[in-house]
Formats: structure tokens, C-alpha cells, sequence
């Protein structure tokens, strides 16, 4: 699970980051929600409102356990769809790998962008677009596929487990492009490295999807900060 402060796996959390802004009062929605983890997290930081979002009905009632009592608007749907949540209201949109997942960025991006107040903040980490075509073999990291080719892709066992789930497939590029587009001013880019902890352990060979042998080098995340 990848729930804030963490970024995601092998990565660098916003304690050694610091990319979001003072949390105390603001008001924060979470998308693709998932476990409630982050949410619950904000709360700590002194969040004034949370809000969540969610395609999985299941994470939604996971997220109310979590929260356990606190005060949170979660709303099952996909994040590419306008599910009534408020325009121009959130200082702080944020969401922990969750934003790869849907089908239309452009769609998703542009509603993001109607939720904030105008000088809010959009946060996310996905995996880093070229992280799931390395792989590691007997200590040595191996191309597979192409880049270039952007759609849907069937992985028959996804980072390591053993369903079969098919995932848009994008370039970096694509997602400043469209974000751009959408009118966002992109204000830091970060290709994550490993926590400071992890700096100079000596890791063993391992082929897993997400590996500290991997991840030392090669970035697994991409973390993008966007204000309107």
C-alpha cells in the first residue's frame, strides 16, 4: 500500500521532499482514495476538510474504517467523471498512485483543475512511465517493449501478483502535455530517488517488479507538482 507520507514504493516521502505546503485549514481532496491511509494522514496535519474519491466501493468502506469516526466526504466514482464534487474549492488536490489508472487523463486533469481554488495545488505520483518496462533479470536491467507505444497494455501478472489487469500505457511527456493543457502551471517534476535510509545498503539481486536493487537505479516513481 502506498499511502502518504509515502510516495510511493522505494521512494522518497514528503518528510525528506517537502512538497506540499502547509496543510493546517486547508481543505484537501484525495483521488483514488483507496485505504484512507493519506486522507487520515492529512488529518494529522490539521486538514480543515477531507474529501475523497474512489471507484472501488470496497476502498470506500475501507477508507470509512480508517478514518474511524473523522469527519470525510468520500464519493465512489471514476475520477474521469464529474460526480458533483465542489468547483473551485479545494486548496490542495493530491493523489498517491492512483492517477495512471484512468482512462481518460484529459478528462481527469480538466476536472482536477475545476475543483481548485484559484493559486491551489495538484500532487500525484504514479509509477515513473519508463519504471514498467525495466526488468531485472540475473542483476542485469533489461528493456522490454516500447516507450513509444502509448494504450492499453494486458499484464498477465501484474507487479507480481498473479491477476491479469490491463493499464493505460503513457509516455512522461504525455502527462505535462496534458496537463499544461488543462491550464496547470507544472512547478516541480521529481524523478524520486531512494529514502536517505536506503542511500547505502547494499541490496540483493532480485527480479521483482519492485525491488530496493531496482529502485536504486532507476526512479520507480514520477512525482509532478501542478498549481492553477
Amino acid at each position: 500500500m502506498d499511502a502518504l507520507p509515502s510516495f510511493g514504493p522505494f521512494t522518497q516521502t514528503d518528510e525528506e521532499l517537502h512538497l506540499f505546503e502547509a496543510i493546517q485549514d486547508k481543505k484537501v481532496l484525495d483521488i483514488g482514495c483507496g485505504s484512507g491511509h493519506s486522507l487520515a494522514y492529512m488529518n494529522a496535519q490539521g486538514a480543515a476538510e477531507l474529501w475523497g474519491v474512489d471507484f472501488a466501493e470496497k476502498q470506500i468502506a475501507t477508507a470509512k474504517k480508517t478514518l474511524n469516526g473523522l469527519q470525510a466526504n468520500l464519493n465512489c466514482a471514476a475520477m474521469e467523471e464529474d460526480s458533483g464534487l465542489p468547483k473551485d474549492y479545494f486548496d490542495i488536490v493530491y493523489s498517491i498512485y492512483a492517477i495512471g489508472w484512468t482512462s481518460d487523463l484529459e478528462s481527469t486533469f480538466n476536472l482536477i483543475y475545476s475543483y481548485l481554488k484559484p493559486g491551489g495545488y495538484f500532487l500525484f505520483s504514479w509509477d515513473h512511465p519508463l519504471y514498467p518496462h525495466l526488468q531485472s533479470e540475473n542483476g542485469y536491467i533489461l528493456l522490454k517493449g516500447s516507450y513509444q507505444a502509448e494504450g492499453m497494455t494486458r499484464y498477465e501478472k501484474f507487479k507480481g501478483e498473479d491477476a491479469p489487469v490491463v493499464i493505460p500505457q503513457r509516455k512522461f511527456s504525455t502527462y505535462l502535455n496534458t496537463l499544461i493543457q488543462s491550464g496547470f502551471t507544472i512547478e516541480e517534476v521529481v524523478e524520486a530517488d531512494v529514502p536517505l535510509q536506503l542511500k547505502n545498503t547494499e541490496p540483493e539481486v532480485s527480479d521483482r517488479y519492485y525491488s530496493l536493487y531496482k529502485a536504486q537505479k532507476f526512479p520507480t516513481t514520477m512525482i509532478i507538482k501542478a498549481r492553477k
